[in-house]
This record gives structure tokens, C-alpha cells and sequence, in this order.
């Protein structure tokens, strides 16, 4: 029995001693944790979308607490969000601005055509890799929504073969300008109503041949804005956001309607025809 028992003993021994060995190193090696990084991490809406700049919303909140990140980056989280951070940081809230995310095409079915019937994968990913797409315009929207697919409020609605923000519903977290192949999407403030919806560099006359609705880039915006915050480079109309007063001069002024003001009675005519069909 003892040449059993012995072994035995032996093992345990080892089991005991190293537990008290190993609770003492995690007592001695404790990385000690700043209680403010849990709290604020559980103010932010965990998306962990990167638009604030950092990986996700752990990291987000670590760096706030360190003091190396303001308060008022989540655009997901808006306003109560960075509220309620700065009241936890003991900060003055700063003023953020809600965000919105804006796809940059009016190349829906009617302004455009299709080269050929896309038969592969039903992604814009894998569209994009076929020739750059199906439509005539291989600047604009695929259609097939992998933007739509991605967003975390379901803010995305492809009508006519063209991607739309539903601007009541989108949070500006920017998941959507990650997901499409093509670059067509930005964020930016809900306040700024007017939109370049045109991302082709193509010259005015291939813009023409492509799309009925594209920007042609003949600089009667850039003449017209009274701010100065229109820009003409690689034949495209671009907008310098901080200056534009959302005023829809240059809007009024386009000839082929590629600038659009997106306001919020635009806004509610556009969702009510798609709930409508």
C-alpha cells in the first residue's frame, strides 16, 4: 500500500506547493487596473466600428483614461455618449456634431447601364474584381450592398441598383465606407446638406456616355459658391465641408444634377417612396 501511497503524497505535495507559489506571483506581478476604464467602456456602444481611431471600444476607453483621447470621438455613441464619459472623466463636455454617412453615386439604373449580367458571387467585392463591375460607370455604386450587409442599424437601403443612407436611422459609425470596394461612401456632419453624388475621374465626355447623373467637371459650382468651398481636380467637383454653409447654389447651378442637397424633407420623400414599393 505505501509504495502507492508515497507517489501519491509526492503529488499532491508538488499541487500544493505550486498553487501557493503561483497565488503568490499574481499577487506580487498584479497589473493594477484603473476602475474608470471598465466604466467607460460601458458608456460606449461597442460596435467597435475605428471610427474614434483606435481598435475597438476597450481600446477606446483605455486611452481616454490615460488622457491621450478626447471624450467626444465616438460618433456612434453621439452626444449622450460623450456625456456621459466627460461627467465619469470629471471633464467639461465638449460640443460633437452627429455624424452621417453619404454614398457619393447617383448612378442608380435609370442614369446608368449595365456592360453585362453579373453571374458570380452577389457581393460588390466580388463584382469589383470582374472587370471593375458590371455597370457602364466603374466609379460608382455595385449595388449588390455590401455595405448593407455591415451596417449595425440597419441604415442602408439599395433601391434601383444604388445604395442610400437612411439618415433617421445611420449613426455615422463608418462600417459602410470600410465594406465598399469602390470608395463611393464618406462620413461627415449631419448638418452639411450638399453632396458631390459622383466619384468618377473619367472626362466629362466618357462621364456623359456612362451616366446621365454624373459630375462632368465643367466648374460652374466652383463659380457660383459664394464661400469659396467647391474645388475641381481629376475632373471631379469636390467639397471642402468646413466652409460649405449648405446655402445649394451650386446644387441649383448643376447641369447634370450631380450635386444634390440632401435635406431632411429630401430625406423623408425618399424613404416614404421605398416603403411605399
Amino acid at each position: 500500500m505505501g509504495v502507492y501511497l508515497f507517489p501519491l503524497f509526492i503529488f499532491l505535495g508538488i499541487g500544493l506547493v505550486s498553487g501557493i507559489l503561483l497565488t503568490a506571483a499574481s499577487k506580487v506581478f498584479e497589473v493594477k487596473t484603473d476602475p474608470r476604464i471598465e466604466a467607460v467602456n460601458d458608456a460606449l456602444p461597442h460596435i467597435n466600428c475605428g471610427a474614434c481611431g483606435y481598435a475597438g471600444c476597450a481600446e477606446y476607453a483605455a486611452a481616454v483614461v490615460k488622457g491621450s483621447a478626447a471624450p467626444n470621438l465616438c460618433k456612434p455613441g453621439g452626444t449622450d455618449c460623450m456625456e456621459e464619459i466627460s461627467a465619469l472623466m470629471g471633464i467639461a463636455a465638449s460640443p460633437v456634431e452627429a455624424q452621417v454617412a453619404v454614398v457619393l453615386c447617383n448612378g442608380d439604373c435609370n442614369a446608368t447601364k449595365s456592360k453585362y449580367i453579373f453571374q458570380g458571387k452577389q457581393t460588390c467585392a466580388a463584382a469589383n474584381r470582374f472587370y471593375n463591375g458590371s455597370e457602364a460607370c466603374t466609379h460608382g455604386c455595385l449595388g449588390f450592398g455590401d455595405c448593407k450587409k455591415v451596417c449595425p442599424n440597419d441604415a442602408v437601403i439599395i433601391k434601383d441598383g444604388l445604395s442610400r443612407i437612411d439618415k433617421s436611422k445611420c449613426i455615422g459609425c463608418g462600417l459602410c465606407v470600410k465594406a465598399c470596394p469602390n470608395q463611393i461612401i464618406v462620413v461627415r456632419g449631419i448638418s452639411k446638406h450638399i453632396d458631390v453624388c459622383c466619384s468618377s475621374t473619367e472626362p466629362g465626355k466618357i462621364v456623359r456616355e456612362t451616366c446621365a447623373s454624373g459630375c462632368i467637371g465643367c466648374k460652374i459650382c466652383t463659380k457660383k459658391c459664394p464661400e469659396g468651398a467647391i474645388t475641381v481636380a481629376d475632373n471631379l467637383a469636390r467639397i471642402d465641408y468646413a466652409k460649405c454653409t449648405a446655402c445649394g447654389e451650386c446644387a441649383a447651378v448643376c447641369p447634370t444634377k450631380a450635386i444634390r442637397k440632401c435635406d431632411t424633407v429630401y430625406d423623408v420623400k425618399f424613404i416614404a417612396l421605398v416603403n411605399q414599393k
